[in-house]
């Protein structure tokens, strides 16, 4: 089910509170189906949020049975919406898909950035702010985090696409925030490595379902960052650092 929230920040600040509590009732009151015959609500708003159960629906549908098995009906019968419906909005599983991949890192890269934007100033602190709001969303978003690290990869050529530029981008973020404080120029492929090492973590736990205590990680996480800007005893006060908290 939607929450109103996740529903006002996917269709946007044009409709009131009024007409946004009466989408998440209709909802709440049909099983997450809009009531036939009950359309109250601007026909706008009906799409718009149509399409964020259908991607909901295309989440869920590829966290519990994979992008390559999936079909439309599936998403579909998650969504409680019909076939002519989906097809107003996608042209096919994939593009739903990628649709759905597109506003999953759209809200992780928001609360990733925040985070960094938040964190007290030197690129360790705001490194460290980053990977864990990364690990926070995980923890509160394990479906779509699936979606974005796991089923992106089994997805299509579009699909890995998408996701080397969400890395890319990663990388480069990380690769300004050093740069503004060491002194020496580092590796323009030490954030690469950093940001494919991390990926490759989470990749493990959520492939495996073991997505408990994800904020233990950090401490391990973060040697390995500093350890490829700061050497071996900067990147050991992370882990002494996270022993004496």
């Amino acid at each position: 089910m939607l929450s109103r929230e996740k529903l006002a920040s996917a269709v946007g600040d044009r409709w009131s509170d009024e007409e946004l509590h009466e989408a998440v009732s209709l909802l709440t009151r049909a099983d997450g189906r809009f009531p036939a015959g009950v359309r109250t609500l601007p026909a706008e708003l009906v799409k718009a949020v149509q399409r964020e159960r259908l991607l909901a629906a295309m989440t869920g549908a590829a966290t519990e049975i994979g992008y390559n098995t999936l079909t439309v009906q599936n998403v579909l019968t998650r969504a409680g919406i019909s076939r002519p419906t989906f097809y107003e909005q996608f042209e096919d599983k994939e593009d739903c898909f990628l649709a759905a991949f597109d506003a999953s890192t759209t809200r992780l890269r928001k609360r990733v950035e925040a985070a960094v934007e938040a964190a007290a100033t030197g690129w360790r602190d705001q490194l460290r702010a980053g990977i864990a709001e990364l690990l926070r969303f995980i923890a509160d978003e394990p479906a779509e985090a699936r979606l974005v690290i796991v089923e992106a990869r089994a997805s299509s050529v579009q699909g890995l696409r998408r996701r080397d530029e969400l890395l890319d981008r990663f990388a480069a973020c990380i690769d300004a925030l050093v740069r503004e404080d060491l002194d020496e120029t580092p590796s323009a492929i030490a954030a690469a490595g950093i940001v494919g090492g991390i990926e490759s973590v989470l990749y493990a736990r959520l492939q495996k379902g073991e997505i408990e205590d994800l904020d233990a990680l950090l401490p391990s996480l973060m040697y390995f960052a500093v350890l490829a800007y700061a050497g071996q005893e900067a990147a050991g006060d992370e882990l002494d650092d996270a022993a004496l908290a």
